[in-house]
């Protein structure tokens, strides 16, 4: 039995909370921390955890030894401190995404996963789904072939009154904007599926919400290797939040939400459709086994069983870092107009939080600081593709 516990407990640690419970005979939750501690014990009532300390403060829980596995499920500019001080005392950790707002942090998260020897995955449960688990398999297959053109729509809408929140909207605590944030997923999608681009342009702008210093919008332009390339949105102004990953092929185009065509050329090279290699791609993609588990609760699983077996899980410190790479190679592009390569050295000035400070825009300043902010709603986690 699993003995678990979640810091911080805002609008994502629900997601966490209800996958524990999915696995009673694995795992119990036995501590939330929140350095509000009123929100960690409305999340205690309202999933019964009976068995649940509450604390508000990680490090009061640090030398506990009934304590096996963390969720980091706190803003991200507190990642990095609270996982590697979980991970030097011994304790197997998740944290949620972004894994960290710099490159630095995120060696550093890897540095003490590597020492401790414990499980430590950062979230993308994307991953996790059938859509995009059994995309990833079509794309493997080789039956479309090569990837010639991905176009990632990662689009979002938020309200203004949502940077009002004390931590959203600032480069220090928020770490960026919506593509740090928000297409943080789909940015996920496209460097497992295509690898990491040689070269990135990008263009950043904050368009609507004046009372944060991040962007809201963000078009980027990646380059990779055999003439491919790709276009990226990140975006929190769009209505109706649809959101796909589509790729073009050399035999046919594929995407989340599952759509497929194939073209043949003519004798003058106009397009007539394959549909014999459309029922194909088809076949195989229904042929495709559903996963027991999706989404957040797939990865909790796979986790688990990472410590239960002595494995490895299958998104890892350095897959976390691959993403915050990307969208690093963004914000750089997007900030000196100019062509980025990756990968980003060491003694890049946007590699540490330092750097990035220092060098990002203010595109407006924060206006507001609430503590809290319908934290007990529902929220949009992203397309069911």
């Amino acid at each position: 039995m699993l003995r678990v516990a979640v810091i911080g407990t805002g609008n994502i640690s629900p997601s966490h909370i209800m996958s524990y419970l999915a696995f009673p005979d694995r795992c119990k939750i036995v501590a939330l921390v929140d350095i509000y501690p009123e929100k960690a014990e409305e999340k205690k009532k309202k999933f019964g955890l009976t068995d649940a300390e509450v604390f508000d403060d990680h490090h009061k829980i640090l030398d506990r030894d009934d304590i096996d596995l963390v969720s980091v499920c706190t803003p991200p500019y507190t990642h990095a401190e609270i996982a590697i001080n979980f991970l030097n005392a011994g304790k197997n950790v998740i944290v949620e995404k972004p894994m960290a707002p710099s490159l630095a942090e995120c060696d550093k998260m890897i540095e003490a996963a590597e020492k401790s020897g414990k499980v430590f995955s950062v979230i993308a449960q994307n991953r996790f789904r059938d859509s995009i688990w059994n995309l990833k398999k079509v794309l493997d297959s080789g039956m479309a072939g090569r990837v010639l053109h991905a176009q990632i729509d990662s689009h979002w809408w938020r309200g203004h009154c949502y940077y009002d929140l004390w931590w959203r909207g600032t480069w220090k605590t928020e770490g960026g904007g919506c593509t740090l944030n928000h297409a943080v997923h789909h940015i996920d999608m496209l460097a497992w599926m295509m690898g990491l681009p040689n070269k990135v342009t990008a263009v950043l702008s904050n368009a609507a919400h004046d009372n944060a210093e991040v962007e809201d919008v963000s078009i980027a332009a990646l380059q990779y290797d055999k003439g491919a390339v790709a276009q990226v949105t990140s975006s929190v102004i769009h209505h109706g939040e649809e959101q796909q990953v589509i790729f073009q092929c050399e035999k046919a185009r594929i995407s989340a939400p599952w759509k497929v065509y194939a073209s043949l050329s003519k004798d003058n090279g106009f397009p007539i459709e394959n549909t014999e290699l459309e029922k194909e791609l088809q076949e195989y993609y229904d042929s495709l086994p559903h996963l027991a588990h999706e989404r957040h609760e797939g990865q909790i699983d796979n986790v688990m069983t990472a410590i239960e077996t002595g494995g490895k899980p299958f998104i890892d410190g350095a897959s976390g870092r691959r993403t915050v790479e990307l969208i690093t190679a963004i914000y750089k592009a997007g900030i000196v107009h100019q062509t980025v390569d990756l990968p980003l050295k060491k003694d890049d000035p946007y590699y540490t939080v330092e750097g990035i400070l220092e060098n990002a825009p203010h595109f407006y300043e924060k206006t507001a600081s609430i503590t809290n902010l319908g934290e007990n709603e529902t929220i949009t986690t992203g397309s069911d593709y």
